[in-house]
């Protein structure tokens, strides 16, 4: 390498991957392996939001959580870093709160209104995991231009939506979210992969993504006997998480040959 030659920048990310109900050690390993493709960023991991300097310092934020909240004063330094030119890539359960009653149902309390504000949506319900189907909403936009409607197996998350978000992805659903305290859905269509922008940054939520192992579920259950990658397994899920690590980047949107 010539020495005189101007290296590349280098790019520092935050990836915060924990939380319950999920094969987090999978999702975790998954992201980073795609996150070494580029040899210029240089990743800290974390399980929470308390490392504010360096979510601070990084370029983008990377979350793949369930009912992880951070504080108050987190929330509002999220909100004034993305505000400021942050951006965040969001995956599947990072907007959810959950809490198992007495009766059984789980409900999704409204406890952190400026974490949900900011992200754009909070998780509401979804039904069993079962087959549907994804269209592209804005299919000009670079994020996926070139995707077609797609099935998946997956948790098809039933949302609270804040106005103003940009959809790119989202699926038609009516019907029942068993086992949820709001158990019945109209027809409507749910954002999948939207962007919120905020100030000078912005929020990429993508809700694709459950993965369980034998023993996530714990102590609800203590074995669960399948093992479940659902969109995973899917080469376009893949594509839409390279473009949207090249969108927090601020790098140009290539598409990949196997998407």
């Amino acid at each position: 390498m010539n020495p005189n030659a101007n290296p590349p920048t280098r790019i520092d990310v935050v990836l915060i991957a924990s939380g319950k109900y999920h094969d987090i050690d999978f999702a975790r390993l998954e992201l980073l392996k795609l996150l070494a493709e580029n040899e210029c960023m240089r990743v800290r991991v974390f399980e929470d939001y308390a490392h504010l300097d360096a979510i601070r310092a990084a370029r983008f934020l990377v979350t793949y959580t369930c009912d992880v909240v951070p504080s108050l004063e987190q929330q509002e330094a999220l909100r004034a870093w993305v505000e400021g030119g942050g951006r965040w890539l969001a995956l599947h359960g990072t907007n959810s709160i959950l809490r198992f009653l007495t009766n059984g149902l789980v409900d999704s309390p409204a406890w952190a209104p400026h974490l949900m504000e900011t992200l754009g949506t909070q998780f509401i319900a979804h039904p069993p995991i079962a087959p549907y189907r994804v269209e592209v909403a804005d299919p000009d936009h670079a994020l996926v231009r070139g995707i077609e409607p797609f099935e998946t197996t997956d948790e098809l998350y039933l949302l609270d939506a804040h106005p103003g978000l940009q959809v790119l992805l989202d699926t038609e659903y009516e019907g029942a979210a068993e086992g949820f305290v709001r158990e019945r859905w109209p027809r409507a269509r749910h954002p999948v992969m939207y962007l919120r922008e905020l100030g000078q940054g912005a929020v990429l939520y993508l809700t694709l993504g459950h993965c369980r192992g034998h023993y996530d579920l714990q102590p609800l259950m203590d074995y669960w006997p399948s093992v479940d990658r659902c969109a995973w397994n899917l080469p376009v899920f893949h594509e839409l998480l390279r473009r949207g690590l090249a969108w927090a980047s601020a790098r140009e949107i290539t598409p990949h040959t196997n998407a």
